[in-house]
């Protein structure tokens, strides 16, 4: 039963567990990865990032199941299907760990307090392909093997002085520096912050 400890914020019952009031839960890294290792809970947060306000549990299961099919409407065994499980495993999951808000009366989604922690993740470590940090790496080690390969002639390389090669990484870098910090401006991370 959840009581108050004296001197702390008043303690709520929700969904099963006790929650202070006022107070931005806690997620561990943990139980971001448990989160990020479903494709569906990845795929609520990604909606609820692009949409402007609440999601109706049947709406984020559209969608979902359409990426899933790959049609659009999906069939109506997939849509069951991931409405179902969205009821039942992952919308409650993701509302324990205030990831999302989820009405269960309502039957409406938005983002909850560590919606944007979780999307940090999903930023820094996508799915599928590199990271920023990879890439930047990648173009770094790039041209500084242009530039070796430059310097000690290796043919059709060295035709471009080693000055030129060491320019045009270092002008590959900061073009992609410059659009990942154009791009954060409507990043997943500031869309999925609770208002």
């Amino acid at each position: 039963m959840c009581g108050s400890v004296t001197g702390e914020p008043p303690v709520s019952h929700v969904r099963g567990s006790c929650r202070r009031e006022g107070r931005q839960s806690d997620i561990g890294e943990a139980e971001i990865h448990d989160v990020l290792r479903n494709g569906r809970r990845r795929m609520v947060l990604e909606h609820l990032g692009d949409a402007s306000g609440a999601v109706s549990a049947r709406d984020l299961s559209e969608a979902i199941a359409a990426r899933e099919a790959g049609s659009d409407p999906p069939p109506r065994d997939v849509r069951r299907s991931v409405y179902i499980s969205l009821q039942q495993t992952h919308l409650p999951k993701l509302d324990d760990l205030d990831v999302v808000d989820y009405d269960e009366d309502e039957r409406e989604v938005r983002p909850g307090a560590n919606a944007a922690e979780v999307g940090v993740y999903m930023e820094v470590v996508p799915q599928y392909g590199l990271s920023f940090a990879e890439f930047h790496a990648g173009l770094a080690v790039l041209g500084g093997l242009l530039v070796a390969a430059a310097s000690v002639g290796v043919p059709v390389l060295s035709s471009v002085s080693a000055a030129v090669w060491a320019l045009a990484a270092f002008v590959a870098v900061a073009a992609s520096g410059l659009y990942r910090a154009y791009s954060q401006r409507s990043s997943l991370v500031h869309r999925l912050r609770s208002p």
